[in-house]
């Protein structure tokens, strides 16, 4: 197997995000550095940027599914909705990672969750989305 480097996207490098791994279909791991500029004004991590984490992680781990499934075609993944529990708060200087997983789908609509926790296993939030797999 042929491993192209890819350029992040604006979302991921503005977040800061790291993909650590996606290699196997249908999942990847992402990391990164809550800074003060994702605080909110009580000094937690505003809901929107985990959002925004959890997001690009399923995103991605969809469009590794969604390849090996249609691997003729030109794909992308649109999010067309997506549930989060924040589950506690997320305090500055924290390292967070965020594992997704797709749970099922076909070669048109994909089911993935996420998790976001700290290095040692503490849980922040918890997400599930639907995507919808188009042609490019």
């Amino acid at each position: 197997m042929t491993i192209t480097p890819q350029v992040p996207p604006p979302c991921d490098l503005t977040l800061g995000m790291i993909c650590l791994d996606k290699l196997k279909p249908g999942t990847s791991r992402w990391y990164m550095r809550v800074s003060e500029r994702f605080l909110n004004p009580v000094g937690v991590m505003q809901g929107g940027f985990v959002c925004a984490f959890v997001d690009s992680a399923m995103g991605a781990s969809v469009m590794t599914y969604a390849n090996q499934m249609n691997p003729e075609l030109k794909l992308k993944a649109a999010n067309a909705e997506l549930k989060i529990s924040l589950i506690r708060p997320i305090f500055k200087d924290v390292d967070i990672y965020c594992d997704a997983t797709v749970l099922s789908g076909g070669r048109k609509v994909v089911f993935v969750e996420a998790t976001v926790t700290d290095e040692s296993g503490k849980l922040f939030a918890k997400a599930s989305s639907t995507y919808l797999v188009l042609e490019r």
